[in-house]
C-alpha cells in the first residue's frame, strides 16, 4: 500500500478508536445514572467501531468495553452473558492493572448474582493489583463493591474500612457521585448497627446528591430508607416508599434492584399485618431472582414467604379456636405448622451455607416457633434454639427480639411461666433502650410494632394466670411506651427553619386559592414535597443530638414525660394507681382486647377487677359510625329530615357502645368520676356522650402510668390546681366566631394574654404558650391522617403544626382546643397515639380538652364560656367539661391526660 493510503488507514483507525473511547465514556455516564440499557447500547456501539479488524493497539480498549458491557448485561438480568464477556476481556488484558479490573468486575457480577463466596476472592485478588493504578477512582470503585459484599454478609467492621477508604479516594479525585455511593453504604452500616437516625441522615444526604447528579439512582436510596423505616416499625411508610422504587426499577429494566425492592416490599407488607399480600410479593421476587440465577436472594425471598405463611397459619388457627373449631381443624393446623417448621429448618441450612448467618438464625427461630405452635416435643425444638444463637454487634434488633419471643414461647409450652415472662421482659427492655436512641417522635411510636408480639405474649400469660396485678403490669407494658421517654427538642436547623417557613406560606396560599375556587397544582406538589422533607429530617434526628441543643429539662418541675433520672417515668404499680384513684374517689377503666373480645380492668376503692365486656369489632364499628354521624350533624345545611335520621343513628351507636362496654361496668361505676384507658380506635370516642357517663367528669389517657405521672406533675407545679388569672387566649384566622369567643372568655379573667388578628402568628403564639398555665386556642383545626405531625391549627400567618410543639421549652399545663378534629389520633401498634392532642401530651402538657370531630361554629362560644366559668370556680378540667355539657346536646369534646 502507498504511504498515503497507509496514513489514511492509520487516521481512520485512530478516529475509530477515539469514537469507541467516547462511546465508552458515554456508557459509563449512563450506567452511573442508573440507565444500564442505554449504557449497554453505548458499549456495543464502541465495540462495533473496532470491528471487524481491530486497529493496532486497541486490545486494551476492547477489553475495557467488554468489561463494562459485562456489567451492564448483568444488571439487565443476563449474568451468564456478562461472565462470558469477562472471559473474552481477560484474554485481551495485556497488563496487570487491566487484568485486575477484569477480575474485580467478575467479583461484582458474582456478588450481584448472590454468589458471595465466589465473589470475595476476586475482590481480594484485584485490590492489591490496583494499588498503583493511574486512575485512583478504579480502586475506589472496587473498594466500594467489596464493602458492599461485606455488608451483605454482616461483616460491618470490614465494610466500614473499605467504604471509608473508597469515600476518601473519591473525594480527593473530585468524584462526588462515587463518594455519595460510599456514604450510602456507610449509612447501611449504621442501620445494621441499629443507629437508625444516622442511617436516615446518610440516605437523605445521598438522595440530594443523586437527584442533582444521577436521578436514576434515587430508587436505590429509597430501598434502604424503606429498610430503615421498617426497622423502626413504620411498615406502611416503608411499603409506600418501595412501591415508587419498584416502578422506577421496572422502567429502568434493573431486574436485580427491582427484585430486591419487591422483597423489601414483601417484608413491609408482612410487618403491616398483610400476610397474604406479603407472600404473593415474596413469590414474585423469588421468581425474578431465580430468573437471574441468584440463589442467595431467592433463598431470602423464600424466608420471607415462610414468615408470611407462619402468620397466616397461626391467625387461622386462632380464628378456629375462637369459633370452636373441630379436632380435625386443629389436626390440620398442626400438620401445616409441622411442614412449615421442617421446610424452614432446611432453608436455614441453605442460608448458612450461602454465608448468611443472621438470616439462617432467623429461619431456625421461625422453624422453632412453627414446631412450638404445632405442639412438638422439646427435644425436636431445643436444637433449633441452640443453633439460632447468632452473635455480633451487627445482629439485627428484630432477630434479638424474635429470639426472646421464641425462647419465651418454648418456656411457656414447657410450663415454665417465670422463665417465659423473664424472656419477654428482657426483650422489651432491649427495645426500650433502642427507642431512647431515636430523636423523632414518629420513629419512637413506630418501634412499638417491633415489640407487639412480646407484649401480646406477656398479656396472654397474665390473662391465663388471672392475676390482676400481672394483667395490669402487662397491659401497661403493651401501650403508649413512647410516653415513657423524655421529650426531645429538635436541634436548631437553618435548613428546617427555611423549609417550615416556605411550608407555612404555601399552606396559606393553598387555603386562599381553595376559598376562591381555584387550584394551584404546582404549589400543592411543592407543599407535599416540603411535608415529606420535613418528616424525613425529623427521622434523621437522634436523641443525643437533640438533647445536646435543647434547653435544660431540669428547669421544668417534674414534667409529665420527664421525671427523675431523665429516662421517663418508671413503671408504676397497681397499688400506686389505686391509691391515687381512691384519693379522688375515681374509678379507672383500662380496656383490653383479647382476640375479638373486650375486657376491662376496673380499679376502684383500692381493688382491681377483671370484667368481661362485649365484642371488640362491634364496639369499634359503633365508634366509627358515631364519629361519622357527629361529623354529619355538624354540617350547616343539613335538611331537617336528614338531621332526624342522623340523630337517630347517633342514639343507636351510643346504645351499641353502652351495650358492648359500659353496661357490665355499672355496678363499679356508680356516680364517680371515670378515667378511661382505651385501646385501638376506641381512643377517640367522645365518652361523655354515653348516657351512663353524661354529667360526670370523664378523663381519657393513653395509659394509667401517664395519668398518674400527669397528676403528680400537676401537684408539683407552682400554683397547683388554682385557677389561672392570666390564660393565653388566641384566635385564628377565618373562623367566624373565634375573636368573639376569645373576647368573651377574656372578660372572665383579670389579666388574660390575648392574641387576635395579625398578632396571632405562629411564633407569637408559641412564645406565649411556652411555660403558660392555661391556653385556649380558637381556630380551624385539621388532622393529617398518615402525616400526623402536620396536624395543625390555622393562625394569622399559616399553620401551627404538631411538629412545632416539640420546640417548646416548657409545655403549657392545660390546653383547650376550640377547633375541629384535633382530638383525633392515628393509633399505631402498641396503642401509640399520634396527632395534635397527643403531641401536646408527649411534649409534657398535663391536660388537653379537644374534639375529634367537626364543631358547629356557633356552638363553640357559649360552650367554651361555660367551660371557663367552671374552671374559674375551681373545677378540674374534666369536671369543668362535665359542667359545661348540656344534657340535651352532643358536645363531642374529650378531656385527655390528667383530667
Amino acid at each position: 500500500m502507498a504511504a498515503g493510503g497507509t496514513a489514511l488507514v492509520a487516521h481512520g483507525a485512530a478516529q475509530a478508536a477515539e469514537a469507541a473511547l467516547d462511546r465508552h465514556r458515554r456508557g459509563l455516564a449512563a450506567g452511573a445514572a442508573g440507565r444500564p440499557a442505554a449504557a449497554a447500547e453505548h458499549f456495543r456501539a464502541g465495540l462495533r467501531l473496532l470491528e471487524p479488524a481491530p486497529p493496532a493497539g486497541s486490545a486494551a480498549l476492547t477489553a475495557r468495553l467488554l468489561t463494562s458491557l459485562a456489567h451492564a448485561e448483568a444488571e439487565l438480568g443476563r449474568v451468564e452473558r456478562g461472565l462470558e464477556l469477562l472471559d473474552r476481556a481477560e484474554s485481551l488484558a495485556d497488563a496487570q492493572d487491566h487484568r485486575a479490573i477484569v477480575v474485580s468486575q467478575r467479583g461484582l457480577l458474582l456478588w450481584r448474582a448472590g454468589r458471595y463466596q465466589a465473589a470475595l476472592p476476586c475482590f481480594d485478588e484485584a485490590i492489591p493489583l490496583l494499588a498503583d493504578h493511574p486512575d485512583r477512582l478504579v480502586l475506589a470503585r472496587v473498594l466500594l463493591n467489596r464493602g458492599g459484599l461485606h455488608l451483605g454478609t454482616a461483616r460491618v467492621a470490614a465494610a466500614r474500612a473499605d467504604l471509608a477508604r473508597s469515600e476518601s479516594i473519591a473525594r480527593l479525585a473530585g468524584d462526588e457521585m462515587l463518594a455519595a455511593k460510599a456514604i450510602h453504604n456507610l449509612g447501611y452500616c449504621d442501620l445494621l448497627l441499629g443507629n437508625i437516625p444516622a442511617a436516615l441522615n446518610a440516605f437523605s444526604r445521598v438522595e440530594a446528591t443523586c437527584r442533582e447528579r444521577a436521578p436514576g439512582n434515587v430508587p436505590v436510596v429509597q430501598i434502604d430508607r424503606a429498610r430503615a423505616l421498617l426497622t423502626a416499625g413504620l411498615a406502611d411508610e416503608a411499603a409506600a416508599e418501595l412501591e415508587s422504587a419498584i416502578a422506577a426499577f421496572r422502567d429502568q429494566r434493573l431486574s436485580q434492584d427491582r427484585a430486591e425492592a419487591e422483597l423489601a416490599s414483601a417484608q413491609a407488607l408482612a410487618a403491616a399485618g398483610k400476610p397474604a399480600q406479603a407472600a404473593a410479593r415474596a413469590r414474585q421476587a423469588q421468581r425474578h431472582f431465580l430468573a437471574r440465577g441468584n440463589e442467595t436472594w431467592a433463598a431470602l425471598a423464600e424466608l420471607t414467604r415462610a414468615r408470611a405463611d407462619f402468620v397466616a397459619l397461626t391467625a387461622a388457627r386462632t380464628a378456629a379456636v375462637v369459633s370452636a373449631g373441630t379436632d380435625e381443624t386443629e389436626r390440620r393446623s398442626q400438620s401445616a405448622l409441622t411442614r412449615l417448621g421442617t421446610r424452614t429448618s432446611r432453608l436455614a441450612d441453605r442460608l448458612r451455607d450461602l454465608g448468611l448467618p443472621f438470616d439462617a438464625a432467623l429461619a431456625r427461630l421461625l422453624a422453632a416457633r412453627a414446631l412450638i405452635h404445632a405442639r412438638k416435643s422439646a427435644d425436636r425444638i431445643a436444637p433449633l434454639l441452640g443453633a439460632a444463637n447468632a452473635r455480633g454487634s451487627a445482629m439485627p434488633l428484630e432477630l434479638r427480639l424474635l429470639a426472646h419471643l421464641t425462647r419465651a414461647e418454648h418456656a411457656a409450652a414447657q410450663g415454665n411461666r417465670a422463665a417465659a415472662l423473664a424472656e419477654l421482659r428482657n426483650g422489651l427492655t432491649r427495645l426500650d433502650e433502642h427507642r431512647r436512641s431515636l430523636g423523632s417522635l414518629d420513629l419512637q411510636t413506630g418501634t412499638a410494632a417491633l415489640g407487639r408480639e412480646l407484649t401480646r405474649a406477656g398479656l396472654r400469660l397474665a390473662l391465663d394466670r388471672g392475676s390482676v396485678r400481672s394483667i395490669f403490669t402487662w397491659s401497661e407494658r403493651s401501650r403508649a411506651q413512647a410516653f415513657r421517654i423524655r421529650p426531645v427538642r429538635p436541634p436548631d436547623d437553618p435548613v428546617t427553619a427555611v423549609a417550615i417557613a416556605e411550608y407555612r406560606h404555601l399552606d396559606e396560599l393553598l387555603r386562599t386559592s381553595a376559598l376562591r375556587g381555584k387550584s394551584d397544582s404546582e404549589a400543592r406538589q411543592r407543599h407535599s414535597a416540603l411535608q415529606r422533607q420535613l418528616r424525613e429530617r425529623s427521622w434523621a434526628a437522634s436523641a443525643s443530638a437533640a438533647a445536646s441543643t435543647r434547653t435544660s429539662a431540669s428547669a421544668m418541675p417534674t414534667s409529665v414525660t420527664a421525671p427523675r433520672s431523665g429516662v421517663g417515668p418508671g413503671a408504676v404499680s397497681l397499688a400506686q394507681v389505686a391509691a391515687e384513684l381512691t384519693e379522688g374517689n375515681q374509678v379507672l377503666i383500662s380496656l383490653l382486647r383479647h382476640g375479638d373480645r373486650l375486657l376491662a380492668l376496673a380499679v376502684s376503692d383500692g381493688h382491681a377487677t377483671l370484667v368481661p365486656l362485649g365484642d371488640y369489632r362491634r364496639a369499634v364499628e359503633a365508634a366509627h359510625r358515631l364519629l361519622g354521624d357527629l361529623e354529619a350533624r355538624a354540617a350547616r345545611s343539613l335538611p331537617v329530615r336528614l338531621q332526624a335520621v342522623v340523630d337517630q343513628s347517633i342514639r343507636r351507636q351510643l346504645t351499641a357502645l353502652t351495650d358492648e362496654i359500659v353496661s357490665p361496668l355499672r355496678p363499679l361505676l356508680r356516680d364517680r368520676p371515670v378515667v378511661i384507658v382505651p385501646t385501638g380506635p376506641l381512643a377517640t370516642v367522645p365518652w361523655s356522650l354515653l348516657p351512663d357517663l353524661r354529667g360526670r367528669p370523664v378523663t381519657v389517657c393513653p395509659s394509667a402510668q401517664l395519668w398518674l405521672a400527669a397528676r403528680r406533675a400537676g401537684r408539683a407545679e407552682p400554683g397547683g390546681d388554682r385557677p389561672d388569672p392570666s390564660p393565653v387566649l388566641a384566635a385564628g384566622s377565618r373562623l367566624a366566631h373565634a375573636e368573639a369567643e376569645v373576647a368573651a372568655i377574656a372578660g372572665l379573667y383579670p389579666r388574660p394574654k390575648v392574641l387576635t388578628g395579625k398578632e396571632a402568628t405562629v411564633e407569637a403564639t408559641l412564645r406565649a404558650i411556652d411555660g403558660a398555665h392555661t391556653v385556649h386556642l380558637a381556630a380551624h383545626g385539621h388532622h393529617e391522617r398518615g402525616n400526623v405531625m402536620f396536624a395543625r391549627i390555622d393562625l394569622a400567618d399559616g399553620p401551627l403544626m404538631a411538629y412545632d410543639l416539640q420546640r417548646l421549652s416548657r409545655p403549657p399545663r392545660r390546653v383547650i382546643l376550640s377547633a375541629c378534629e384535633l382530638g383525633r389520633a392515628d393509633i399505631r401498634s402498641g396503642d401509640e397515639h399520634l396527632g395534635f392532642t397527643a403531641a401536646l401530651l408527649y411534649a409534657g402538657t398535663g391536660t388537653v380538652i379537644s374534639s375529634g370531630v367537626a364543631i358547629p361554629d356557633a356552638d363553640a362560644p357559649p360552650f367554651m364560656a361555660a367551660l371557663h366559668k367552671a374552671l374559674i370556680s375551681g373545677a378540674s378540667p374534666a369536671g369543668a367539661l362535665a359542667a359545661a355539657t348540656a344534657p340535651d346536646r352532643n358536645e363531642p369534646f374529650v378531656c385527655f391526660g390528667a383530667g
